[in-house]
């Protein structure tokens, strides 16, 4: 039986390792990383808190999380590093963590407190009561949108059966858009570490690989049907900003690239598991497709077929399935019309399915 309450003697005296470690990736964060880490705190003692300050160098970043690591001296832990992006930031936390379980929270998002207890709960059965070794939880997250009255939750309640430990061959189908983000994951610190995890550095959307690479390694999940995550849209620098991610094509670019090179997905033993890696891959495959053809621009749109032929060159029968599906079709239409129908086609699927 798995025990969470482990104690190392040290000449200094006892310290128990944490059921959670939560890394905070800061980069210019001090106008709104407060709530997040505060919504963190409420987790007490059984979470460890890693503050990464990605080489802020316009607010008080480094300032603020030095406070909180001095104020909450058994929770919180300052990292500075030079600058690396969002990848190095996560990384630099995952070396530091402790925790038998390991999350990542933007510093620009925060948590629900209810959800947060449930969480915890169930993280301690797995770690005290359960033989069977969790190696990923699932809840839902929430879109807060600026200026939005309606919240939109992302459940996967009609993917995954709830409230009950499962293997990959007991999932459902998911819908479009329903793929699991790093918003939904709570992942065992020592499988991430074991499946040789590595997010590149200065790179935007490495969330995508960090949840991705894992999946094979995943043996055992537990979906908690609770709206866990908040996550903050409306920042007009914010990552996934439309035209922020129209300017940052190559970074999406990179990140498929490095998702298609990392598996042969044909080799992925259980059917349900190799159909769910297949679907995220597809709508990577959409994501560029779709910036390239709402950028305009015909270099962007050489980069589309280029990404469309890596895909081919990476794993024939893998391109026959996506570029001759619906979707893969619909962002491969002839001429001006057939670009105009893609993103029409693309805002209709957007609004049904509400992501971004």
């Amino acid at each position: 039986m798995l025990l969470f309450c482990i104690y190392i003697k040290n000449i200094g005296g006892i310290f128990s390792v944490k059921l959670l470690s939560v890394a905070i990736p800061c980069y210019n964060s001090a106008a709104y990383m407060r709530k997040c880490i505060d919504s963190v705190l409420k987790g007490g003692e059984d979470v460890e808190i890693l503050i990464v300050n990605d080489g802020s160098f316009k607010d008080d970043t480094k300032e603020i999380a030095d406070w909180y690591e001095k104020e909450y001296p058994t929770i919180c832990k300052a990292i500075h590093q030079e600058n690396g992006g969002h990848g190095a930031a996560v990384m630099a936390g995952l070396r530091a963590a402790s925790g038998m379980f390991f999350k990542v929270v933007d510093s620009d998002d925060w948590l629900d407190e209810a959800s947060y207890m449930k969480i915890l709960d169930k993280l301690r059965f797995f770690a005290n009561e359960s033989e069977t070794q969790l190696d990923m939880m699932i809840s839902n997250y929430v879109y807060e949108k600026e200026g939005a009255t309606h919240k939109r939750v992302m459940s996967y309640k009609r993917a995954i059966p709830t409230e009950r430990i499962l293997t990959w061959d007991e999932i459902g189908h998911f819908l479009p858009g329903q793929y699991i983000l790093m918003h939904s994951v709570i992942y065992r610190r020592q499988m991430l570490i074991d499946c040789g995890l590595e997010l590149p550095k200065h790179t935007f959307y490495v969330d995508n690989i960090f949840v991705y690479t894992p999946l094979p390694y995943v043996k055992n999940l537990y979906y908690l049907d609770v709206n866990f995550y908040r996550y903050f849209i409306g920042r007009n620098d914010q990552s996934v900003n439309e035209a922020v991610m129209i300017g940052r094509i190559d970074q999406q670019l990179k990140i498929t690239k490095i998702m298609l090179d990392a598996y042969d997905l044909y080799k992925i033993k259980s059917k349900k598991l190799r159909r769910y890696m297949i679907l995220y891959i597809e709508i990577m495959m959409v994501v560029c497709s779709i910036l390239a053809i709402k950028s305009g621009t015909e270099e962007n749109m050489q980069k589309k077929k280029e990404i469309w032929a890596y895909l081919k060159k990476h794993n024939l029968r893998l391109y026959m399935r996506i570029r001759w599906g619906f979707l893969g079709q619909s962002m491969n239409l002839p001429g001006k019309a057939g670009r105009q129908v893609s993103i029409m086609g693309y805002k209709i699927t957007q609004k049904f399915y509400g992501f971004n």
